[in-house]
């Protein structure tokens, strides 16, 4: 495979330094990806560089993941308004081995393959590196004038922010610079990867090794990824989406791709999938001739689920989200984990009951109405009853003076009660 094509035809590359494609051709290249440790999951914002890493390895080359410990504390300028909160070395270490965990899902690290992955942190080389030695040994190199004229700096001192730039942001392109003269001089690293908004402090690292060892360095950027109504990629209404399944859990993960417009699923699968051209043709002309039927979607959820969390959890997703149309809907209740019972539901009703009236048999009736206010009489409750309109649990429930009973708590805590066809309650008992 060739990692530039394959690149290409993704719509994966933004910019790429002359020679680039010259070098990767001649050998097995070294080439590393710097992520920002400032928590400890990534989010869907950072897969587009972990799948270009990806497909990097699958190439044959060597990657490497620059957790930015040492930059971490400082806070790139670029795209942001403010100044960054600045993190302890503690907290930093804790987020460096659960992001690798995370990234082994999707990258080698432990094969014995040359072109295994390998995982450093910034701060291991910066720690002890004194401000006098770093503004004589690199400072040195890199003019003002060179440093000014990058647009992360021209915007944020351009008035576009109240509070300009702090000598400690302005520092931040000649600590990443170091981070690429480092790799190249310990680990013969040539290029650099990153979104297209990395290209400044990319570049100043490339002129860094030019200046200092002469040596001959590279630089490809991909572009920054919105959505077709111009919106940020990755936030929902809750916040980022993350890999971390304590954040967003699997099925708010894969309702995330699956509800994604056409467009958008048109281009994400391309770039966020190891699908091969053809695949990816055969599906967009399937959603071409019906729509409805979104493979795309469906299709583009299974693959990112599947990639980082398991195919378990992403069966486990397609179950859940069918759960309201199913004709097993209350077998599937039963065995539903809390958090994705929780997400199904979000949104709707609840009330907070009492887990000792269910336990002594209070009836559904006097449960539904003094205890929750589900219904607003007795009167009403049997009549939707009687209409076959009442159900617990997506069970159709005639009786509604019979006792609710703990058989009844989904995961032990919940019931759900359905009235009509639409409205859906949950009672959490406590």
């Amino acid at each position: 495979m060739n990692f530039i094509e394959e690149l290409k035809w993704r719509d994966m590359i933004h910019t790429i330094m002359p020679g680039t494609e010259e070098q990767l051709a001649k050998e097995m290249t070294t080439a590393y990806l710097g992520i920002d440790p400032t928590a400890d999951s990534l989010h869907i914002g950072h897969l587009v560089g972990v799948m270009i890493l990806k497909h990097f390895q699958r190439c044959g080359h060597k990657p490497i993941v620059l957790v930015g410990g040492a930059t971490g504390m400082i806070g790139d300028p670029s795209m942001k308004s403010q100044e960054r909160k600045l993190l302890d070395e503690a907290t930093l270490r804790h987020n460096q081995e659960a992001i690798k965990r995370q990234l082994a899902h999707i990258i080698d690290f432990d094969s014995d393959a040359p072109n295994r992955a390998e995982l450093v942190n910034n701060y291991d080389w910066m720690k002890d590196f004194s401000f006098l030695d770093f503004i004589r040994d690199v400072g040195k190199h890199i003019t003002v004038n060179y440093m000014m004229a990058k647009d992360s700096v021209k915007k944020r001192l351009s008035g576009e922010s109240r509070d300009g730039m702090s000598f400690t942001e302005f520092s931040y392109q000649l600590v990443q610079g170091y981070d690429f003269l480092t790799l190249y001089r310990e680990k013969n690293c040539r290029l650099q990867l990153g979104g297209s908004d990395q290209w400044g402090n990319i570049t100043t690292g490339t002129e860094l090794i030019r200046r200092t060892l002469g040596g001959e360095a590279y630089a490809l950027t991909c572009p920054l990824i919105t959505k077709a109504d111009g919106t940020k990629f990755g936030k929902t209404e809750s916040g980022n989406v993350w890999l971390d399944r304590r954040y967003t859990s699997p099925y708010k993960f894969y309702q995330f791709w699956l509800n994604v417009s056409d467009e958008d699923a048109a281009r994400y699968i391309k770039i966020f999938t190891f699908l091969t051209r053809e695949e990816i043709d055969d599906l967009v002309a399937q959603q071409a001739a019906d729509p409805g039927l979104r493979p795309l979607q469906r299709r583009l959820a299974k693959e990112v689920t599947c990639m980082v969390h398991s195919e378990a959890d992403y069966e486990a997703a397609v179950e859940a989200s069918q759960i309201l149309f199913s004709k097993n809907a209350a077998e599937m209740l039963q065995h539903i984990d809390e958090q994705t019972l929780l997400d199904v539901f979000e949104g709707v009703p609840r009330f907070d009951v009492a887990l000792d009236d269910i336990k002594a048999g209070i009836s559904l009736a006097d449960l539904l109405t003094e205890k929750a206010p589900v219904f607003p009489s007795k009167g009403e409750l049997r009549k939707l009853a009687q209409g076959g309109g009442f159900s617990i649990n997506c069970e159709k429930v005639s009786d509604v003076y019979a006792p609710a009973s703990p058989d009844m708590l989904i995961n032990g805590k919940y019931i759900l009660v359905q009235k009509g066809k639409k409205l859906k309650f949950l009672l959490t008992a406590k």
